[in-house]
């Protein structure tokens, strides 16, 4: 039967008091189906902080799920500084039971099988997320090429991520990113004959060909979705966040155009292309929603959202692109600041939380309407006017009667004028400040740097903390679809770069 398996994490986190809080879920809606769980854990030999992703086995019938199968061979194929790693798979045997069947040892973390990951601190969106957050350039740059460079290093191996997204990239303290949830990752060959099912990526930084119902498709799907989180980084927020299929795909034309057989061979022969083409063309406007954008940036962005997905540009060409070219130049990893660990999970919830305050905030005015504040006081009879002092001299005020009670106009607030005590002020509600603390990038100030290639090798750092992009994806189909070629190259560039025949090593 060979050795018993590894329960070296397991057993430690067992000790863990408060290790069920350590828990890292994907809180996605179709993670949630899934039942996805993602733990921090200690090995207990060597005290290196690891990702424990659980394999749900509840609902599978007919044995291991195929799902995880293909995770686990698509990750033990892939080795890059940029994809994540996949250390090894651990089981536990199931606790013993009594005579009711209840665990004895109480350990209800026993009895499954777990995939065991390096740990990263961050998680793109949950690193953007972080309240005064701001991106420079050069740190945009970095992590834009080292995107492109775990990418195309799948797609020279013929993998497709299909599900590019900013929780899925890790983002350890020294700076490293890494391609991670590869659950809806698919091998794929150059020949046509192979349909996928175009169920995959998330619905945000879904392509075009996906929606009108393609499944024949290539690295390019992947392409688009780089788009989306390039554009994003330098925007601030998401440029296409629709809420259902009908809606994402109107986004997309908005900014995009209408497109058709000229600029797009074949799209109408599409199977969901009538159901949702535009009343009217409209115009590609690019351009002009990003003409902030650096000239080079905006050059770049149009050739990852570009419509057809045989004219898209590809990952070796993106790296290629004059954008990491010119100054400021990309920055080392090692020199970006550190920071907490933040991932998507915690910052979405942070943001239902203020969310609900806000609301319920609103929905007390409303039930409870304040008072109006600093009412003038009722002047009584025989009383002098309020806002004389004795002695001083009236300069231009007419004297007051004695008499009845003298008003300044009818009472603002609720009921009439004698709701009010005699004399005094009354005291009133106040409108609260609601600000918060504002987030998003931006390009902060850097310091300008000389042309020529970046200034260092690309190297992985330090196992760091967990994100979200642990989670496993859905079911998947064979691939086919060509990948685009690449142009020449311009230089060496060991962190992924492809100018002058760009060397992959072993893996090319």
């Amino acid at each position: 039967m060979g050795n018993p398996p590894p329960l070296r994490y397991l057993i430690r986190a067992s000790r863990f008091g408060n290790y069920p809080s350590r828990l890292i879920p994907r809180f996605a809606k179709s993670a949630a189906a899934a039942g996805r769980q993602v733990y921090m854990a200690k090995e207990t030999g060597t005290n290196e902080i690891v990702a424990l992703k659980k394999i749900r086995m509840d609902n599978e019938r007919e044995g291991f799920p195929i799902t995880a199968i293909r995770e686990i061979k698509i990750l033990k194929k892939l080795h890059h500084q940029n994809v994540i790693k996949l250390k090894e798979i651990v089981t536990s045997p199931g606790p013993e039971r009594d005579e009711q069947g209840k665990p004895i040892d109480g350990n209800k973390y026993k009895g499954s099988i777990y995939m065991v990951f390096e740990y990263m601190d961050h998680d793109l969106t949950g690193l953007a997320d972080r309240p005064g957050m701001r991106f420079t350039v050069p740190q945009i740059k970095c992590y834009m090429r080292q995107l492109l460079t775990g990418l195309h290093y799948c797609h020279v191996n013929q993998v497709l991520h299909r599900d590019i997204k900013g929780s899925n990239l890790l983002i350890d303290n020294e700076g490293n990113l890494k391609l991670a949830d590869f659950g809806l990752a698919r091998s794929f060959s150059s020949d046509h004959n192979g349909h996928l099912t175009n169920r995959v990526i998330t619905l945000w930084y879904r392509p075009p060909e996906l929606l009108l119902g393609s499944t024949k498709y290539g690295p390019a799907v992947d392409m688009w979705s780089v788009g989306c989180i390039f554009a994003e980084l330098l925007n601030g927020k998401p440029i296409l966040p629709g809420k259902n299929e009908p809606e994402q795909l109107t986004k997309i034309f908005e900014l995009c155009g209408t497109p058709d057989d000229i600029i797009w061979p074949g799209v109408t022969k599409m199977p969901w292309y009538n159901n949702f083409k535009p009343p009217r063309p409209l115009k590609r406007r690019v351009k002009e929603f990003f003409k902030h954008f650096d000239r080079h940036a905006l050059d770049l962005l149009e050739k990852m959202l570009t419509l057809d997905p045989s004219q898209r540009i590809s990952a070796k060409d993106a790296l290629d692109a004059e954008y990491f070219w010119t100054d400021p130049l990309p920055c080392d990893p090692k020199s970006l600041p550190k920071y907490e660990a933040s991932h998507e999970f915690q910052t979405k919830k942070k943001r239902q939380q203020q969310r609900q305050a806000e609301e319920a905030a609103k929905r007390q005015k409303l039930n409870h309407p304040p008072p109006h504040s600093r009412l003038p006081p009722i002047q009584q009879p025989g009383q002098a006017h309020p806002q004389i002092r004795p002695g001083q001299g009236m300069h231009n005020v007419p004297p007051v009667a004695a008499g009845p009670s003298h008003h300044y106009g009818k009472p603002r607030g609720p009921g009439g004028p004698n709701r009010y005590p005699q004399g005094g002020n009354q005291g009133g509600g106040y409108n609260p400040n609601r600000g918060g603390q504002g987030g998003g990038y931006g390009s902060g100030p850097y310091p300008q740097q000389g042309r020529g290639p970046p200034p260092y090798p690309g190297a992985a750092g330090p196992r760091g903390a967990g994100g979200s992009g642990y989670g496993a994806g859905g079911p998947s189909y064979p691939q086919g679809g060509p990948y685009g070629a690449s142009g020449p190259g311009r230089g060496n560039y060991s962190q992924g770069g492809s100018r002058n025949q760009q060397q992959y090593g072993n893996w090319q």
